[in-house]
């Protein structure tokens, strides 16, 4: 569980508008330092069960928000996947730099 200074560092960074305490990319944020604190602690201590079913929990929840906010927003869900350092991100990019490879072999082809 994270403290409240933590908790709300986190809120001001990632908030849309001022009172903002709940969107996606808040209870997303949120849920990221969560999982980030769980595993280190699951690293140190293997045998604790129920942290280890509260961490999957946890990375479920974060993944039907992050499916969510995908939907709603897919700028906005590659910007905060970058900024939160998801591995998802990375196949983001990896998948990008393909599709342009492929678009530009089609351009090249076009060409000739």
């Amino acid at each position: 569980m994270l403290n409240k200074k933590t908790k709300q560092k986190v809120i001001e960074k990632f908030r849309i508008h001022k009172n903002d305490t709940g969107s996606s990319q808040v209870q997303i944020a949120i849920l990221t330092k969560e999982i980030k604190q769980l595993t280190k602690h699951l690293q140190e201590h293997k045998h604790d069960n129920s942290s280890r079913r509260g961490l999957l929990r946890k990375v479920e929840e974060r993944r039907s928000l992050l499916k969510y906010f995908y939907k709603e927003d897919p700028k906005g869900y590659k910007k905060l996947a970058e900024e939160l350092k998801l591995k998802i991100a990375k196949k983001m990019q990896e998948e990008e730099e393909e599709e342009k490879k492929k678009e530009e072999e089609v351009e090249e082809i076009e060409n000739v």
